[in-house]
């Protein structure tokens, strides 16, 4: 990981896990049980790993105007990261039950702020598990650190940029990481209302993933971004969900690929229903 590659594998980790440099970080979840993530953790993890809580840890309070994952606070991220150990100097690992959804926005808001030294396990728990390597229970003590970040805005598109766009919303190639049946507004077990913001596109984030739940290779991913999306804009793309979650895992598909990084629409679907009045597309985006 010299290079810090966004990508670890379960060997490379397990060679590492108890050096001093290094902090685990379970980002396990369950959006329909949100008790389910710690009590997991509680009950067995990689050693040394700290538990992140989604709501609590890798989001920022919901308000009339928010999604359901809102940012933290520049103040707030800081002194979650900082309480989990760790310092500039730190080299992260995030990790979630597998197919990195969850982990993936611990892995982008360390990155937001300046910390470069994260990546990402690939096949998270379940292939830590499966490798036969060695787990623990329990929490444990964690000596605090001080956490410096400073934010990189231009990593992230607001509502107001959106709606600044008035008709030409396609302009900001915006790509949604649900699944097909919840972006065409099929189908909505979590928000209240069904579909996608108009002219957005739609790349489920498990495409990037193998039968197996491991990353595709880098060439695969690269294929994957051309194959649905043609040559990358020369504005970049922009990429939301339902709530800014799992959009940072296809944040983390075009940096595997080679490709730009795109923006993150933090509020996404979530954020975007707050107002009746904003436009709602269903069925298949236009080609």
């Amino acid at each position: 990981m010299t290079d810090f590659s966004p990508l670890i594998v379960v060997s490379e980790l397990h060679r590492r896990v108890g050096e001093l440099d290094l902090r685990v970080i379970d980002c396990r979840y369950d959006l329909m049980n949100p008790r389910a993530g710690r009590l997991a953790w509680v009950n067995s993890h990689i050693p040394g790993a700290v538990y992140a809580d989604l709501d609590q840890d890798l989001a920022g309070p919901v308000t009339e105007h928010t999604g359901r994952h809102p940012l933290p606070t520049v103040d707030a991220a800081c002194e979650t990261f900082g309480r989990f150990g760790i310092d500039d100097e730190t080299t992260v690992v995030v990790y979630d039950s597998g197919n990195g959804g969850i982990a993936a926005r611990a892995w982008w808001l360390l990155r937001w702020l300046g910390h470069e030294r994260v990546a990402l396990l690939d096949g998270g728990f379940a292939a830590w598990h499966e490798a036969g390597f060695t787990l623990e229970s329990g929490a444990h003590d964690v000596v605090p650190r001080t956490f410096n970040g400073t934010p990189s805005n231009e990593r992230v598109i607001t509502t107001a940029e959106i709606l600044a766009k008035g008709d030409a919303i396609a302009e900001l190639n915006l790509v949604d990481a649900r699944d097909a049946v919840r972006f065409r507004g099929e189908l909505e077990p979590i928000d209240p209302v069904a579909g996608h913001i108009p002219g957005a596109r739609n790349m489920p984030f498990g495409d990037a993933l193998n039968e197996n739940g491991r990353w595709k290779t880098p060439q695969e991913l690269d294929e994957w971004w051309r194959s649905r999306l043609g040559a990358q804009p020369e504005g970049g793309y922009g990429v939301m969900c339902g709530s800014g979650v799992t959009a940072c895992h296809l944040v983390l598909a075009a940096r595997l690929a080679g490709h730009p990084e795109p923006r993150l629409y933090a509020g996404s679907w979530s954020e975007w229903i707050r107002d009746s009045g904003r436009p709602v597309g269903k069925g298949a985006a236009e080609p």
